[in-house]
């Protein structure tokens, strides 16, 4: 055999390189794509329990609704309870009366005083909360067009007092001068829903009704004691409660905060908070407010839902 038949081919590892780097190629883009599927896949799976949750919700608040509304507004109860099972899933389903809670842009000066004092502030300073709270949803007259705002520009705000009523509570938190965990302490007793200058005694937290004007200790301890027993008696709320009768009803109020609770058969959970309002029109309600477990929320969403 001829000595030269036995040389290599210097160009033949020129044509094996390209080939394994095509392949190092396609094999990184079969990872990529399997990564795409599988975030794809997971992304879908998420959509569709957000929307069944949506769903669940949705039926919670028609029955929540229906419960309401198939009676008339002076037999209303001002809160419940009940729970169903759909689409492989236990709905746990809790409704209260916005009227238990005190609302920004209708609790009068004293009642919102006592509130802050409740909380943990000190009588003085209180006092100015509450007052801040007023130059906040109050417009500004011909008299003092600039006093409100004059006290953000001197406090280095950043934004000036919206000068008409609070559109969610989380503008409490704008106010100059009040302490953020004051504010925190505050969320769970306040509203914007409510449209009422007085709070439903019979469905009121502690903290709610100790702000009263009027209320003692005394006063309290004995209504709390007696206020299961009392259902809706208004004659007879009234006279427990004494002198802090006048900051409150026992009537039920129109917006409702319904509390959707939601574990799946597969053991996912969710859970939402929406408030509703019924006799809106010619819908059964509308949906003023809704949050779900991921803490997203929109505000007054003009919403309605039809039996």
């Amino acid at each position: 055999m001829r000595g030269d038949d036995r040389r290599e081919n210097p160009e033949g590892g020129f044509i094996i390189v390209p080939v394994l780097w095509i392949l190092l190629a396609l094999a990184g883009m079969a990872g990529i794509l399997s990564v795409y599927l599988v975030n794809t896949a997971q992304a879908l799976s998420l959509d569709e329990d957000h929307l069944r949750s949506a769903a669940l919700v949705s039926a919670g608040l028609e029955l929540a609704a229906y419960e309401l509304t198939s009676q008339t507004k002076p037999q209303r109860p001002p809160s419940g309870s009940f729970s169903f099972r759909l689409d492989h899933a236990r709905v746990s389903v809790s409704f209260r009366s916005e009227a238990a809670r005190i609302d920004l842009n209708h609790a009068p000066k004293e009642m919102l005083a006592n509130f802050f004092q409740v909380l943990g502030a000190r009588a003085d300073d209180a006092v100015e909360y509450a007052v801040r709270i007023i130059g906040w949803r109050t417009p500004p007259s011909d008299d003092a067009p600039e006093a409100e705002r004059s006290l953000y520009r001197a406090a280095g705000a950043d934004h000036m007092p919206r000068g008409a009523p609070f559109a969610n509570v989380e503008e409490l938190r704008l106010l100059v001068h009040l302490p953020p965990a004051l504010a925190d302490r505050a969320m769970p007793f306040v509203t914007v829903y409510s449209g009422r200058r007085e709070i439903n005694a019979l469905e009121a937290a502690p903290e709610v009704l100790a702000s009263l004007p009027g209320m003692t200790p005394d006063i309290m301890k004995s209504f709390l004691e007696q206020r299961t027993s009392l259902r809706r008696d208004a004659r007879s709320v009234a006279s427990l409660l004494g002198p802090a009768r006048a900051g409150a009803t026992v009537e039920m109020g129109d917006s409702v905060r319904v509390r959707t609770m939601i574990a799946f058969d597969n053991g996912r959970q969710a859970a939402a908070e929406v408030i509703i309002l019924l006799d809106g029109g010619d819908d059964p309600y509308k949906i003023l407010f809704w949050r779900d477990d991921g803490g997203a929320a929109a505000m007054r969403r003009q919403s309605a839902k039809a039996h």
